[in-house]
């Protein structure tokens, strides 16, 4: 049983070397990073200081946005969840349904944390020249915290400073990254099985946005909410928002009533598990449909 999942999630990655959607997700990655990390690095290389080589990736992925646009294009991936091809017929024959759904399980797994990996790599490759690797937040980081970062460029948190350190705050991003982005592609799975390709991509796109607005500065642009209100607003959008859980500086620390990271990683594994279970239930009544193709 599980030699057929494993063949099943090896026949998927066969063929990216000729997936020009494949190839076009990780370019597109390359340039996202290289265009987030820009003004940390162009100011490393102006002022001559150094940086940790994980603060790149910290401060690019610790923030709503960045996040929300590295899965956005996780979409390129998996807009054709389940991967239905000529060989599939065959397959079937061979094992079961509920097999092969979780082949197809196990390849999304496996593609997320690689395309993540592949993120915090480019990150760090790109910050290497001038960076260190000793535990500690460099002047850099600092000097964005205290001023210099104030045009929203870069978002670095004083409090993310103070509670952690950079390899130990790079594993919390990364981790939370990674349940969002799959949690993103469960979705896209269930809905491509329930109502198609064009019904995933609409319902992630609208899952998306609606994390994306349910924030807190929006929320008081919107409604004129008073200043004093604006932390009960904050701690509302850090429950409510996938986004926020999906967000480092959005939790809880000890001092406030934002989400603990433990409950957000609880609350994405989850929901995963619910839309997995969903998607296999949906995929026994899934009806295949395959094209001929004349030789």
């Amino acid at each position: 049983m599980i030699r057929q999942i494993f063949f099943i999630a090896g026949q998927n990655f066969s063929g990216w070397h000729k997936n020009a959607r494949v190839w076009m997700t990780f370019a597109l990655g390359l340039v996202l990073c290289l265009m987030l990390s820009d003004q940390m690095i162009t100011r490393a290389q102006t002022y001559h200081s150094s940086i940790q080589l994980m603060e790149p990736f910290i401060w690019t992925f610790g923030d709503e946005q960045s996040v929300l646009f590295s899965t956005l294009l996780l979409l390129l991936l998996f807009a054709d969840m389940p991967f239905i091809d000529q060989a599939v017929p065959y397959r079937l024959i061979r094992t079961t349904r509920d097999k092969w759904l979780a082949g197809q399980i196990l390849y999304v797994i496996v593609t997320v944390i690689l395309y993540n990996f592949f993120l915090l790599a480019i990150e760090a490759l790109i910050a290497m020249p001038w960076s260190y690797i000793g535990n500690v937040w460099s002047e850099t980081s600092a000097s964005f915290a205290y001023g210099a970062g104030k045009d929203g460029a870069v978002a670095v948190s004083v409090k993310t400073m103070e509670i952690s350190t950079p390899y130990e705050c790079a594993a919390f991003v990364f981790l939370l990254m990674l349940l969002y982005s799959l949690l993103i592609a469960a979705l896209m799975l269930l809905l491509n099985l329930a109502g198609g390709k064009a019904a995933g991509v609409l319902g992630v796109l609208l899952f998306n946005l609606y994390g994306y607005l349910l924030n807190p500065e929006w929320i008081r642009r919107v409604f004129d909410i008073p200043q004093g209100l604006l932390y009960r607003a904050n701690v509302l959008c850090g429950w409510l928002s996938p986004l926020s859980h999906a967000t480092f500086s959005m939790h809880n620390f000890g001092y406030d009533y934002l989400p603990g990271i433990q409950v957000s990683v609880f609350l994405f594994f989850c929901l995963i598990c619910i839309l997995l279970i969903a998607a296999r239930i949906k995929m026994k009544r899934y009806n295949f449909t395959f094209v001929q193709v004349e030789e």
